[in-house]
């Protein structure tokens, strides 16, 4: 089973944490500006389908 040898010291911690926190920050604020720019209209990366509506059959 993998042990590690030696203690990871706090700053080292510390500063892999905030590596994870600045990835998920800039993953939020990525997806809100998507968001946004698909509410408004104005997108051009993202292609969000239209519902293509059924014909009605006639009633016999």
């Amino acid at each position: 089973m993998a042990v590690p040898k030696k203690r990871t010291s706090k700053s080292k911690r510390n500063s892999r944490k905030s590596q994870w926190y600045k990835l998920a920050s800039v993953a939020k604020q990525k997806a809100v500006s998507l968001a946004k720019s698909i509410i408004t209209g104005k997108s051009t990366s993202f292609v969000l389908p239209k519902k293509q509506e059924e014909p009605e059959e006639p009633v016999v």
